[in-house]
């Protein structure tokens, strides 16, 4: 990987019909893990996240609440920003597809593909699901509704019409030339399969509602909302300017990562509308999967529904997101569980990190003048501690290209456990009285990996690896990868007085 290659990664916009909830939440922070992890390695970010706030289901929810659609996204909008405040999210940009820079950027796309001659008008006969916000071939529905379960209905308007047929072959030859170019490769086969089975002409404009960007020229209809939505990515670029700095230098080195259930929206639909209108796709979209809570779906009729304010106020923000992105693969559904939750934040968090951090810290802090000890010669043992510590950049840096967070996370915990080992083995309690020389190294050997550790658990668990960092009395200019080899700890330098990093999750008595 090029350090100074630029890196522009995005969440899906998120839709204003509901609350926040830990799907959004794990979206979300998996992008911010990533995001922070390429800055550090050096590299230019750009992270966008925001609310797809057009469409029908939005114009309904609005009346059923008894106020205007504008007020109504306002509303739930500042809920998804708040979530991100929360969960200690560092994007760079916060896109609302209400503002004047959307608008602008959606019709200029529009006339751009009509000037091409990609967009005309027809008449629209079949069903459709205001819930999905998604068009359905017959052959599509399972007893009468959309493969998701949503209720569809019978639709005829005259609508204008994107010219997707022609870019069958085209999608294809774009999938064979980038294999990396959709995510896992399960998805990536049943994109393919759905391309090769036949592209029909795409709907992209709808006259029995009005909460949409206006149609240029047309101002009866409004623009699809997933032609819409999707152009957000690109006007968080400047577009239509492609000429300004972001633009050129940020697109297409593209990661949408979305969820499985809009995966035909960003690698079919958004692909051919880019490239009808000249522009080059994005260079990777990934679909993560979904939650489940105690084995069932999450539902607002089941009451199950975990919005994130509830788990940071439970565990705390760092251990949440420490258990979302270590519990399962990413691109796989997995279940979320107190029991599971509590298991992660105690074992692997309170048990092996943080008491790693706190016994090395208190050892130098009462054995060694509350300062980074003088070592002495590095023997075998320390010098494979350090070198295994030393390595795990690169180990790490593979995996997150990958995706792979959880595997990534294994990977600096493994280090975790060999330092654990390390202390058991070289019990420097008792070389305190008898080698006090070989003491000072061996807390030395493990104030420096831990220095490497709490580097690398910075994308994953910010605020916990920088308290971390402050009692290691790393400066705050030598925290970024670069350090990790070129700014050891210096002997001499003062610590202050450890404090633990993950306290250990005790459960409230019952009364």
């Amino acid at each position: 990987m090029s350090a100074d290659r630029p890196f522009f990664i995005t969440t899906p916009i998120y839709y204003v019909n509901d609350l926040p909830h830990l799907g959004h939440a794990y979206t979300t922070v998996a992008c911010d893990a990533l995001a922070r992890f390429m800055r550090l390695d050096g590299r230019r970010v750009k992270f966008l996240t925001g609310t797809d706030e057009h469409g029908q289901k939005v114009e309904q929810s609005a009346r059923a609440a008894g106020i205007s659609p504008q007020e109504f996204v306002d509303r739930i909008s500042a809920e998804f920003r708040d979530v991100t405040r929360l969960l200690d999210v560092s994007n760079d940009d916060f896109i609302r597809t209400t503002e004047p820079r959307h608008t602008r950027s959606v019709q200029a796309l529009w006339q751009e593909l009509e000037r091409r001659g990609e967009i005309y008008l027809g008449r629209f006969a079949g069903w459709y699901s205001v819930r999905d916000e998604a068009f359905y071939d017959e052959e599509e529905l399972i007893g009468g509704k959309a493969p998701t379960g949503a209720e569809v209905e019978w639709l005829e308007e005259d609508n204008y019409f994107f010219r997707l047929s022609a870019w069958q072959d085209r999608l294809l030859a774009y999938y064979e030339a980038n294999p990396e170019a959709v995510a896992p490769r399960s998805r990536r086969n049943e994109v393919v399969s759905f391309v090769r089975s036949g592209l029909k002409d795409l709907s992209i404009s709808r006259t029995s509602f009005t909460w949409g960007v206006p149609v240029p020229g047309d101002p009866k209809h409004v623009v699809y909302v997933w032609l819409d939505a999707l152009t957000n990515y690109i006007t968080a670029l400047g577009y239509p300017d492609i000429n300004n700095e972001d633009f050129i230098t940020l697109w297409p080195t593209t990661l949408h990562v979305v969820g499985k259930d809009i995966l035909r929206f960003h690698t079919v639909y958004w692909p051919a509308f880019l490239m009808a209108a000249g522009l080059a796709p994005p260079h990777r979209v990934f679909a993560n999967g979904w939650w489940t809570v105690e084995g069932r779906k999450m539902s607002k009729s089941l009451g199950n529904v975990v919005p994130p304010k509830q788990l940071v106020d439970a565990y705390g923000v760092d251990p949440v997101r420490y258990f979302m992105l270590r519990e399962l693969p990413f691109g796989s559904d997995g279940d979320f569980s107190h029991r599971a939750i509590v298991g992660r934040l105690n074992s692997d968090l309170a048990n092996d990190f943080g008491n790693l951090a706190q016994r090395v810290l208190v050892m130098i802090n009462r054995d060694c003048d509350a300062a980074v000890p003088e070592p002495g010669p590095f023997d075998a043992a320390d010098q494979r501690l350090l070198g295994t510590a030393g390595d795990l950049l690169e180990t790490v840096r593979n995996h997150m290209v990958e995706q792979a967070f959880h595997v990534a996370l294994e990977s600096i915990w493994r280090v975790v456990a060999e330092a654990n080992r390390y202390v058991d083995e070289q019990a420097p309690w008792v070389l305190r009285r008898s080698d006090p020389v070989r003491m000072r190294t061996v807390l030395y050997t493990l104030a420096e990996t831990i220095r490497h550790l709490a580097i690398l658990a910075q994308p994953f668990v910010p605020g916990s690896a920088t308290k971390l960092l402050d009692q290691l009395s790393v400066a705050a200019g030598s925290r970024d990868f670069a350090a990790l080899g070129a700014s050891p700890l210096v002997a001499g330098t003062h610590l202050p007085k450890p404090a633990g990093i993950f306290p250990r999750f005790v459960e409230a008595p019952t009364a």
